[in-house]
């Protein structure tokens, strides 16, 4: 069984690791876990004016934040991960990847906004959810 692990280093990460971690069952030697963290495209201008180097630079220190706690949490507990990285929009880039992958589930944090904070602001979980055809599980 392959799964996504849909991470971006905030509480709602945390507590997806968490629960992960008391739940053993979860948690199986047999099993591929893939942990996948998304930017967010930095603004033509702001890039241009930086240069590649730094806008690499930054999109790897930013990665390497968000991965390598994912990792030695899950590491920890006897669990290997493998990492991704993808530059775009969050709930489209993990729906995209999931299926391209063909992950039989995608793991992630939701932070349990109301509708109405949805309705306006939109949401990664909404948006996986709506775009993806892999089972998700949302850890609230």
């Amino acid at each position: 069984m392959k799964v996504l692990l849909a991470v971006d280093g905030s509480a709602f990460t945390q507590k997806m690791l968490d629960y992960l971690v008391s739940h053993p069952e979860l948690l199986v030697d047999s099993r591929q876990y893939t942990a996948l963290s998304v930017q967010a495209p930095l603004p033509p201008r702001a890039r241009a004016l930086v240069g590649k180097a730094d806008v690499d630079a930054y999109y790897a220190e930013e990665f390497d934040k968000v991965l390598n706690a994912v990792v030695q949490t899950l590491s920890q507990h006897g669990v290997s991960v493998d990492r991704a990285t993808r530059i775009g929009s969050a709930g489209e880039e993990i729906a995209k990847f999931a299926q391209d992958g063909q992950f039989d589930l995608v793991v992630m944090g939701s932070h349990g906004q109301s509708s109405f904070s949805n309705l306006v602001m939109g949401s990664v979980a909404t948006k996986v959810l709506a775009a993806c055809k892999v089972p998700v599980l949302l850890i609230r």
